[in-house]
């Protein structure tokens, strides 16, 4: 189940502190971002539900940030999710926000460093995260270590050639939040030092939001434009009516599609 379309939150000043690379559904501006990011939990997190029913089956949600990832999680039916944050301020905000979800779930944590035992958990999501790693093989072995044999891996990451482009491998990127980004070709390669690829997907831009760039110019373009309280009511309108739908998952042709807004790796724990 989706989240409702957004509105303004009584809790607008606290929320607005999150933003910067914390995309917030409560803010009616954050829309297309959380839609972009919320079409990989919808259609991954059935995959991860499945081999993990049980009391016993334990879900890392790495970077767990402002927490919708843990609720969609749990929506699709399962049961132990952890909550792993570094930022005290989104964990206090996610606790809030989704108290059922979240409140007694969260810990706070540098995630070069699971607070976890050796095969314990049975799937580790890492969604709009390894960008902002400085270590992020560092993470990769530590979620090896606390994975169970088979246990999935889940990684998504804009793609560094549609989000930066121009910018070199292991360039500094100019987002001050990245301290790394990823093409294709390198985002499996890195994971398949330590994990079985199963697949590799990209999110892109489904048949309205393309028809709208069509006639209008890029939306990702018009909202780094300007303010939202500047964009034009066409990019106002489209802002609040997208929704997950306007967005596709599938799996990637080729390593350097330039339609592909984020990668996304599916990955197994087993001895390589």
């Amino acid at each position: 189940m989706p989240f409702p379309a957004t509105a303004p939150s009584a809790h607008g000043l606290e929320l607005e502190r999150l933003v910067g690379e914390r995309t917030v559904p409560q803010l009616w501006h954050e829309n297309y971002w959380f839609r972009r990011h919320e079409i990989a939990y919808l259609t991954l997190a059935p995959l991860v539900a499945g081999p993990v029913q049980g009391s016993a089956a334990l879900v890392v949600e790495a970077g767990s940030g402002e927490g919708y990832g843990v609720r969609l999680l749990r929506r699709a039916g399962i049961d132990r999710v952890a909550a792993l944050d570094y930022d005290a301020a989104a964990l206090t905000h996610a606790r809030t926000a989704y108290p059922d979800d979240v409140t007694g779930r969260a810990v706070r944590t540098n995630l070069a460093a699971l607070p976890l035992g050796d095969t314990t958990a049975t799937a580790v999501t890492c969604l709009q995260v390894i960008e902002h790693l400085w270590t992020p093989g560092q993470f990769l072995a530590e979620s090896a270590r606390v994975l169970r044999p088979g246990g999935l891996l889940v990684v998504s990451t804009p793609n560094r050639l549609t989000f930066s482009p121009g910018l070199g491998r292991r360039e500094k990127p100019p987002n001050p939040f990245h301290c790394r980004e990823f093409d294709a070709a390198e985002l499996r390669d890195l994971i398949a030092e330590r994990f079985q690829v199963i697949d590799l997907l990209g999110v892109r831009h489904g048949p309205r939001l393309r028809a709208w760039q069509a006639e209008h110019g890029d939306p990702i373009a018009a909202q780094l434009a300007a303010s939202p309280d500047r964009w034009p009511a066409r990019v106002s309108e489209l802002v609040r009516s997208v929704t997950a739908a306007d967005f596709i998952l599938d799996p990637l042709t080729g390593d350097a599609d330039p339609t592909v807004l984020d990668l996304v790796v599916l990955a197994r724990w087993v001895e390589l």
